[in-house]
């Protein structure tokens, strides 16, 4: 496993500089990793206690074997900062993954300090779990977040934060960790750093910086900030590098949902497809935050002994607050519906001066049979569409509810009991021709 190396002596041979004292530096007591979900972007924060000597002090950073970005690194001291001064930040030449910071002390002792940067590599994706009651009137819904960790570096007992929202970048940070040296061709000036942040960095950092670093989450915590929102996940994980870990987001129980079965030969083919609708409200026992995009996997309970049949999965879209979800999950097998040409007819032929027709009717008569195999009611929509706008049309039988949708398309509504069969059909009138005027 990869670490940041800190030492208390280091040798540059190749350079002639001697012995340098650097101050010593114990391992991290906090860390804080806030990472983006929409960009390979990670902003970190750690928190360690440096031993200061009065007067000049050294301090080497090594990044090698990760994908930290060293144009990001800043230092700060938590306390007694206006006696102490962080002079600069120097990488020796030919001497690649190594900075080193110049530091003036006018006190000695312990003095905790706050070290930020940027690196690429770790990366965190939602997914959801939605268990559906036995008679499917409402859901548990589970939301998970999977963070990976490739950065080369272990982050033990980290605060997370994931940032939903979508971010540009000027520079991609892992090429800029594998850049050597960091400000280009040694010896020159170091470019000043306010040229090297890209856009994110003065956004990233007016957002990351407001909330104080030591502060202990109880719970997680979703704050709106600008165009991105903050989850904060209770308490710490360790996330060695090579790891992905699940954690928890939130748990909700008895969310009312909605099943739908649609048939629509246009868009579907001959399958009845199913979908179900939920909302992202406090009328749904939700709305508290918008919802990141992900995977939703959907069980149902199948009996007193709580066990689980899987129903399907869709990938959901960011889910803002007070906005209604459909998820899609796939063709069944126990809702048929199954349309049948009866009869089809043409008449009212109209005719030119030639004798050639120039216009007619054309009568359609279709039968449409709705079953449902399931031992709960079922919500069906039928959507039947025609070649053009030129129509009438004749409902009989038990259709439901009925409706025009546009000038091509109808739509049948039909709440079918458990185990049971209706049947209606519909005649239709497609004028063509100068039938159409």
């Amino acid at each position: 496993m990869k670490k940041i190396i800190f030492v208390s002596l280091i040798i540059f041979c190749a350079l002639s500089y001697g012995k340098i004292d650097l101050v010593t530096l114990p391992d991290r007591e906090k860390v804080q990793l806030t990472i983006y979900n929409s960009a390979d972007l990670t902003f970190v924060r750690e928190n360690r206690t440096l031993t200061m000597k009065k007067g000049e002090n050294k301090l080497q950073f090594s990044w090698a074997n990760t994908l930290i970005d060293p144009t990001s690194l800043e230092l700060y001291p938590l306390k007694n900062a206006d006696k102490i001064t962080v002079a600069d930040l120097f990488f020796p030449p030919r001497v690649s993954g190594l900075g080193v910071w110049n530091i003036i002390s006018n006190i000695p002792g312990k003095v905790p300090c706050e070290i930020n940067y940027f690196t690429s590599g770790i990366s965190w994706q939602a997914y959801y779990l939605a268990t559906l009651s036995q008679d499917e009137k409402t859901m548990k819904l589970e939301g998970y977040v999977k963070v990976s960790n490739h950065s080369g570096e272990d982050y033990e007992n980290a605060q997370v934060r994931l940032v939903v929202g979508k971010i540009h970048l000027l520079d991609e940070i892992s090429k800029l960790a594998r850049r050597y040296p960091p400000f280009g061709k040694p010896f020159e000036p170091p470019v000043p750093e306010y040229q090297r942040k890209t856009e994110l960095y003065d956004r990233a950092e007016t957002l990351l910086k407001a909330a104080p670093s030591g502060r202990i989450v109880k719970e997680i915590e979703k704050e709106g900030l600008s165009e991105y929102f903050l989850y904060t996940i209770e308490g710490t994980e360790s996330i060695p590098n090579g790891w992905t870990k699940r954690l928890l987001s939130f748990s909700q129980d008895r969310i009312p949902v909605i099943n739908l079965y649609k048939h629509d030969e246009s868009r579907f083919g001959k399958d009845v497809v199913r979908f179900i609708y939920f909302k992202n409200a406090k009328s749904h026992l939700l709305g508290k935050e918008p919802l990141p995009d992900g995977l939703i996997k959907v069980f149902k309970i199948t009996d007193r002994n709580e066990y689980l049949s899987y129903i399907g999965q869709d990938n959901t879209k960011y889910i803002p607050v007070d906005q209604e979800v459909e998820l899609n999950l796939g063709s069944v097998k126990d809702v048929i519906v199954q349309p049948k040409k009866m009869n089809v007819k043409t008449l009212n032929y109209v005719f030119n001066n030639n004798g050639d027709i120039t216009g007619w009717d054309q009568e359609q008569i279709w039968s449409i049979k709705v079953s449902n195999y399931r031992k709960i009611p079922a919500r069906i929509e039928i959507t039947r569409s025609f070649p053009h706008q030129y129509w009438t049309l004749e409902n009989n039988g038990d259709f439901g509810q009925y409706k025009q949708i546009d000038t091509k398309n109808i739509r049948y509504v039909i709440e079918l009991p458990p185990e049971q069969t209706k049947q209606f059909t519909y005649k239709v009138v497609l004028r063509w021709g100068t039938r159409q005027f």
